[in-house]
């Protein structure tokens, strides 16, 4: 099956999901730079098309440019997936990937998530403040749970609990 992963990474761990799905999958890369240059015909000679995206404020960036190119590409496998700084059994996970796809695209394109963790170094100065302002802001709410309390601090300090094992549900829906 051929297949492209198209993404957009700012701290490089979307890259990173990307990277590996493309070693598994045996599928080119372009980033969202690239791909919006592209002329749409381009798109035609997949048989799978997968965008990966980094999650912020629940979101999933980028994810308008796919959704909108989703309904030419009938016929096709589509995913997408979101990296981000939650661990993947969070509540909010469920929400996220309930919300990433439209109603009516539901039926054609599956969302799944990857954990990827933060760095700080690497994000621009607008995300790097906002993330900050957050994390502050969790810090000082008044009876937090456990979870919260946790969540909380891990927001102050860059980490990574990216693993490649969150790419096999991705594999396995593509390779269906």
């Amino acid at each position: 099956m051929k297949t492209i992963i198209v993404y957009s990474s700012q701290t490089g761990f979307t890259k990173r999901y990307a990277e590996w799905l493309s070693e598994a999958l045996d599928a080119e890369l372009l980033t969202i730079k690239e791909a919006k240059k592209q002329d749409d015909a381009i798109f035609q000679a997949y048989d799978a098309i997968v965008y990966g995206g980094w999650c912020m404020g629940g979101n999933l960036v980028d994810a308008d440019w796919f959704l909108g190119k989703a309904n030419e590409w009938s016929g096709k496998k589509l995913a997408m997936y979101g990296v981000g700084a939650t661990p993947a059994d969070a509540p909010e996970i469920t929400q996220f990937l309930e919300a990433a796809v439209p109603a009516e695209q539901k039926e054609r394109i599956r969302a799944f998530y990857c954990p990827g963790g933060l760095n700080y170094d690497k994000m621009n100065f607008f995300c790097r403040t906002m993330m900050k302002m957050f994390a502050k802001s969790m810090n000082k709410k008044q009876d937090m749970t456990e979870y919260e309390k946790q969540k909380a601090q891990a927001l102050l300090t860059n980490f990574d609990i990216s693993d490649r094992n969150y790419i096999d549900p991705i594999v396995a829906y593509v390779r269906s």
